[in-house]
């Protein structure tokens, strides 16, 4: 043992008589040193640390291994190990062992402001998994945390570089306020907008909202600081800035799916000229409607005994009433609606007439389907309509519709070929002889008609 420690007192010596020789070697030792401790923190440490987390409900999640926040810390290590034996090597200048330790100081504050947005990240990752994660993101918060780890992560960085205390940078930051407000406007526009965004409940995820003017019409399918994604319905995705939802109005079709019904506002086109009295003939046949049956008896009680009320005051039959083709197939379609397994019942339901137009009388039907979904709701109101139309005309009535080709073709009267107009040219030339000859004749037959007047006088 004193043999080996008089050897190394020989070669410390020796060393000492090169001093670049002596620097150079610890510089190595450092780096290596430096080295093996990165390996025993990724190899060891980290890989004993992880095996031991997968017993542990987070460390067997997918969101630990994505982050790799211990990933991360493992980094410090060799930059703890390079800041402390710096100072260590000899014949080192004071200056690269200031820069060596600064360095190391600002990569270490670096990675453990990455490591906790990581962590921030999985926090919200983590939230997003609550049943009401949709109603209340904390997204733009997260956000808004991160920005501000990262912002006094930069400023302790740059104070460390320059050998200087954050607190003169911090007494410089009232003088850059209009260039940091500048610079961070949309960041705190932003903010404000996410705050009242969440306070008031305006949108969340999975929403179905629609802005026309930024061609957006579709569901909300995510929430951040700066920006809202919304998934079209062909599948393309507008991305809209979060203030623009707090200063440009939109629709919100939320209110639609929690009450549980869709509205359909649609018009039938009546013939104006189909719309007449019935007879006590078409009422017996309307009878047939099981819908129509207790209506028409109503309503012709009603009719009935206004019509007795008038032929006792002795007014003129002219101001009877009598019910209409029209009136009834309203009354129809309002019975049909009542009983149509697709309709909800709770909510509004109207049939009523709008005002005449130039191309027919618009009968609109107002109702609420009891199915949200797209598909649903339009197979509802198509079989709505198509019922109808299909008993319509079983009312005597009329749908009226622009008139086609079709209908100009039956309409078009044949054009007369040049031949049919040559003969009837000729027909008229010989019937027109005709009767110039019948008159010359006449006077021939007759030539003494004067003389025997003249005869008759004397």
């Amino acid at each position: 043992m004193e043999e080996i420690r008089a050897t190394l007192e020989v070669w410390l010596e020796w060393l000492k008589d090169h001093p670049y020789l002596y620097t150079l070697i610890a510089i190595t030792a450092l780096l290596m040193l430096a080295a093996f401790s990165n390996w025993i923190s990724k190899h060891v440490l980290l890989t004993g640390l992880t095996r031991a987390l997968r017993y542990t409900p987070i460390g067997r999640d997918e969101l630990f291994e994505e982050s790799r926040v211990i990933t991360r810390l493992s980094n410090v290590v060799p930059a703890i190990v390079l800041s402390a034996g710096v100072a260590l090597i000899p014949n080192l200048p004071d200056f690269i062992t200031t820069v060596v330790r600064n360095v190391a100081s600002a990569f270490i504050i670096f990675t453990v402001a990455l490591a906790i947005g990581n962590f921030m990240t999985i926090l919200n990752r983590l939230y997003e998994r609550r049943p009401d994660a949709a109603m209340k993101p904390i997204k733009g918060y997260v956000q808004v945390i991160k920005i501000a780890i990262y912002v006094v992560a930069v400023l302790l960085v740059i104070a460390t570089l320059i050998d200087r205390s954050p607190l003169i940078l911090l007494s410089g930051l009232g003088a850059m306020a209009a260039v940091l407000m500048l610079v961070f406007q949309d960041t705190l526009l932003s903010l404000v907008a996410s705050m009242q965004i969440t306070s008031n409940d305006i949108i969340r995820v999975g929403d179905w909202v629609e802005m026309p003017g930024l061609n957006a019409d579709g569901d909300v399918i995510d929430i951040s600081l700066h920006v809202v994604k919304v998934q079209n319905w062909d599948k393309t995705i507008t991305t809209v800035p979060t203030r623009r939802f707090i200063d440009t109005g939109f629709k919100n079709w939320r209110g639609m799916q929690q009450a549980g019904g869709r509205r359909m506002a649609r018009e039938i086109m009546i013939d104006q000229q189909s719309i007449r009295f019935l007879n006590e003939e078409e009422k017996a046949k309307l009878k047939r409607f099981a819908l129509l049956r207790d209506y028409i008896d109503e309503k012709q009680a009603e009719i009935d005994e206004w019509n007795k009320e008038l032929e006792g005051r002795g007014d003129d039959a002219i101001n009877s009433r009598c019910m209409t083709n029209l009136g009834t197939f309203r009354a129809y379609v309002t019975r049909y609606l009542k009983n149509h397994p697709g309709i909800n019942q709770d909510l509004f339901m109207l049939v009523r007439q709008l005002a005449p137009t130039a191309d027919g009388l618009p009968m609109q039907v107002y109702a609420f389907s009891n199915d949200t979904a797209w598909a649903a709701y339009e197979g509802i109101q198509a079989d709505i309509f198509d019922h109808l139309f299909a008993v319509i005309p079983q009312f005597g009535l009329r749908v009226y519709q622009h008139p086609s080709g079709l209908d100009m073709q039956a309409l078009r009267v044949q054009p007369q070929t040049t031949s049919d107009t040559s003969s009837k040219d000729d027909e008229e030339g010989e019937q027109d002889s005709l009767d110039n000859d019948s008159a010359t004749k006449k006077e021939i037959e007759e030539p003494g008609a004067p003389d025997d007047s003249k005869s008759d006088k004397a």
